[in-house]
């Protein structure tokens, strides 16, 4: 178990909650509903297994969000930025990131400050996690998927309008 897994189960004030999703375009529109709760600053951290969904998910963030170009998976770029209409969103990918103080060299505070983050493989730099975000566990539970929602800090407000 990871550091940040361990912590969203046990330290998870804000709440979790279990949403089915049985497909691609589930897993979109659970981004989907993600960004419309999107303000400055948050980071939203997706954890999963190799093709669990998480460039599905940051992608249904996106498009929501008003982006209608491509949205490659950032695993060779370690980031991509995108510029919308009143916002901007930094989405990384840690998983080749070879040592953790690079994430300082990628920008991820510099990013949060400028607008909203999407971490792919959070795990990885679990003590550069703030403790206001959202975590994105895509899972397979029982013969089917899952999202694994937890809050923290400024999340737990949002998080019912997040399964409603």
């Amino acid at each position: 178990m990871t550091p940040a897994g361990s912590a969203a189960r046990s330290g998870a004030r804000g709440g979790e909650r279990r949403i089915p999703r049985n497909d691609e375009a589930a897993t979109s529109k659970r981004g989907a509903a993600v960004a419309a709760e999107l303000v400055h600053g948050d980071v939203v951290a997706l954890f999963g297994d190799l093709g669990a969904g998480k460039t599905t998910f940051a992608r249904g963030v996106l498009r929501a969000l008003g982006h209608g170009g491509v949205v490659p998976s950032p695993t060779f770029t370690l980031v991509q930025h995108y510029e919308m209409p009143g916002i901007s969103v930094a989405h990384f990918d840690l998983y080749r990131l070879g040592d953790v103080g690079e994430l300082h060299e990628l920008g991820l505070d510099d990013a949060r400050h400028d607008g909203t983050v999407l971490i792919e493989w959070p795990e990885i730099a679990a003590h550069a996690l703030p403790s206001d975000r959202l975590e994105v566990h895509l899972e397979d539970a029982g013969g089917g998927r899952i999202a694994r929602l937890a809050a923290f800090g400024s999340w737990a407000g949002r998080l019912a309008r997040l399964v409603a």
